[in-house]
C-alpha cells in the first residue's frame, strides 16, 4: 500500500488549507483514512480521522475530513489556520489484511502557518 499526500504549503494566519492523499496498491479494504500531524518538538498526534461507514473522529473543531471509498482518497481541510497547526501532516489508512489490520503511513507533507 502506498499513500500519497499533497496540499501542504505556506499559509497566512486565519487561511484555509486542504490537504488530500490517495491509497494505492493491492487491498482489499481500508478500515479508518486519515491524518496524523507532528509539531515542531513535539509528538505525533490523531489530527482527524474517519472509518470506511463514514464515522468521524477530529482533534479540533477547525478540521473537515472526507472520503472517496470508490477513489481511496482522503482529503483534509483545516479552517482558521493557527501558528500551532504548523507541523508535518502524515496520511494513514488501517487496511484490512484478511486476518487483522496494518497501519500505513505516507511520507508527510509540511503546513506552515506564518505571515
Amino acid at each position: 500500500v502506498q499513500l500519497q499526500a499533497s496540499g501542504g504549503g505556506l499559509v497566512q494566519p486565519g487561511g484555509s488549507l486542504r490537504l488530500s492523499c490517495a491509497a494505492s496498491g493491492t487491498f482489499s479494504r481500508i478500515a479508518i483514512m486519515g491524518w496524523y500531524r507532528q509539531a515542531p518538538g513535539k509528538q505525533r498526534e490523531l489530527a482527524a480521522s474517519i472509518t470506511i461507514g463514514g464515522n468521524t473522529n477530529y482533534a479540533d473543531a477547525r478540521f473537515i475530513i472526507s472520503r472517496d471509498n470508490e477513489k481511496n482518497t482522503v482529503g483534509l481541510q483545516i479552517d482558521s489556520l493557527k501558528p500551532e497547526d504548523t507541523g508535518v501532516y502524515y496520511c494513514f489508512a488501517k487496511v484490512f489484511n484478511g486476518d487483522g489490520y496494518d497501519d500505513w503511513w505516507g511520507q508527510g507533507t509540511q503546513v506552515t502557518v506564518s505571515s
